[in-house]
């Protein structure tokens, strides 16, 4: 089963406006004379930002025999279903603090803490489409996709059945 991840609309002009402010302070610092050094330094943080980015945004959930996958555009997290104790939904609530992460830059995604649940590392791009993974060791994902309770149902099936 594999289900798309689904941004939501603060996410999208957040991501977009930032992109294109970036793009044209890149470009101004470019312009100025003895811009270069400021301009190729500004160049690296934006490649970081964004290598950063690809590296964390989530693009979809899949669910196979053996794991839950976070398929992302340079790299996969699998967490294997044999180490997932309990999955329910659960979106995550306005008290949420981001420790360290993304907080609406092309979806949410990095180490948060709520009061309720804890410390939780995050994938997702639209709250209302969320729900929460706990490992046997206590760890914690949140993880949001287009038809969570179905993707939660489904995770849920598949532990009981084991």
């Amino acid at each position: 089963m594999k289900k798309r991840v689904e941004h939501s609309s603060y996410c999208l002009i957040i991501s977009t406006l930032s992109s294109a402010v970036l793009c044209g302070v890149l470009v101004y610092s470019f312009r100025q004379p003895d811009g270069d050094m400021w301009g190729w330094l500004l160049a690296g943080a934006v490649v970081l930002l964004f290598i950063g980015m690809l590296f964390f945004m989530p693009l979809s959930i899949t669910l196979d025999e053996s794991s839950i996958n976070i398929n992302r555009p340079l790299k996969t997290k699998k967490i294997p279903l044999s180490e997932v104790a309990d999955v329910k939904m659960c979106p995550p609530t306005m008290g949420a603090i981001r420790v360290c992460g993304s907080g609406g830059w092309f979806g949410w995604y990095g180490w948060f803490r709520e009061k309720d649940l804890g410390k939780y590392f995050a994938y997702y791009g639209k709250a209302s489409d969320c729900f929460l993974v706990t490992l046997k060791d206590g760890r914690k994902y949140m993880l949001g996709c287009k038809d969570a309770p179905e993707m939660s149902d489904a995770i849920q099936h598949k532990l009981n059945c084991r």
